[in-house]
């Protein structure tokens, strides 16, 4: 299959990327995807605008210094992760034939998603989608989820404690980026 992605300088993009069979190992597993995190800035140079971990996937808006490591970035998180992750932890893990031959730990979907920001509207919505995530998925308040970046904007008054009630979720949910 032949993806297109667009590489445009000083770009924010917008990824999501999955485990395995939406495995639920992101959460009890949070350290190491910190870790993963920390090795791929010493690596390549980006800023994470907004970030949310879920139990089975991550959404997050990052600028990327050099735009065309993006895909670099991802790749080296999931690498650090899926080789400091240990598999016994994991229901149902086992590799396919494919998965073998191709050194892979089945950990991560293949690919993930991407969306280059066009306009600060475009933005914005991305941003209240990340910060809603949990309560589309969850139905816990952005403000009690632990793993985003949601009180970093109520800290710098971009959001009220408060915000995105379930009359929200509905206005909200209309965008799906998974």
């Amino acid at each position: 299959m032949n993806y297109k992605r667009l590489f445009i300088p000083n770009s924010i993009v917008f990824i999501t990327f999955v485990t395995s069979k939406r495995r639920e190992i992101l959460q009890c597993n949070i350290e190491i995807l910190r870790q993963s995190f920390i090795e791929a800035s010493n690596k390549y140079e980006f800023k994470i605008i907004a970030i949310c971990v879920l139990k089975n996937h991550v959404h997050m808006l990052i600028k990327p210094v050099n735009i065309n490591e993006y895909p670099l970035i991802i790749k080296e998180i999931k690498i650090n992760f899926s080789k400091k992750i240990d598999i016994t932890t994991i229901k149902d893990y086992n590799l396919s034939k494919s998965q073998i031959k191709k050194g892979e730990k089945d950990i991560w979907q293949r690919r993930y998603w991407e969306h280059t920001i066009v306009d600060q509207e475009d933005l914005y919505k991305h941003i209240d989608y990340i910060h809603f995530n949990p309560m589309k998925h969850y139905e816990i308040y952005p403000k009690d989820w632990l793993y985003s970046s949601f009180k970093k904007f109520v800290q710098n008054g971009y959001y009220e404690l408060n915000w995105c009630n379930f009359d929200d979720k509905y206005k909200i949910n209309e965008l799906n980026y998974e």
